[in-house]
């Protein structure tokens, strides 16, 4: 059987939404090896100064990312969509092996395959040192319910 995650292309704004949520919600397992397959075996990156191509680097990547970003915790939220492309905003915290606090702020654009497949995934963020009382996505915390108010869109 072919592999195929749905929805599928073209998208609705309801189908969108869905996929924004479900790489939201796999990220935040932080599983390298299951967020991987909701990729091409093709799947070609670039996070910010960082260009890979393959579920094999991509599981690489971000096994190193979870590795240095402790307590990960992610929201992501359609920003535009059309036939085959989806762009996202995000936000995540972490701390860092200091446990120094940060907040990316960033953008995504995605492009996909007709199985429902991400086939390109370009990422732009910025890191802003945050104090533990500015956090949004403390532990326990629904982060779809944390109110982000329009200065941090």
């Amino acid at each position: 059987m072919a592999e195929s995650r749905p929805p599928f292309p073209p998208f609705t704004l309801e189908s969108a939404q869905i996929k924004v949520k479900a790489a939201q919600d796999a990220w935040n397992t932080q599983e390298p090896h299951k967020v991987k397959l909701a990729y091409t075996p093709d799947s070609i990156w670039r996070n910010r100064g960082s260009f890979l191509q393959g579920r094999d680097d991509i599981a690489e990547f971000l096994t190193a990312k979870w590795n240095r970003e402790k307590k990960y915790r992610l929201r992501k939220e359609l920003f535009a969509f059309t036939d085959n492309k989806i762009a996202v905003q995000f936000w995540y915290e972490y701390h860092d092996e200091e446990g120094q606090w940060w907040r990316c702020y960033g953008l995504e654009d995605w492009t996909f395959a007709d199985n429902g497949l991400m086939r390109k995934r370009q990422m732009s963020g910025n890191n802003v040192k945050i104090s533990e009382e500015e956090r949004w996505f403390k532990d326990g915390v629904d982060v779809n319910a944390v109110d982000i108010s329009e200065k941090h869109w």
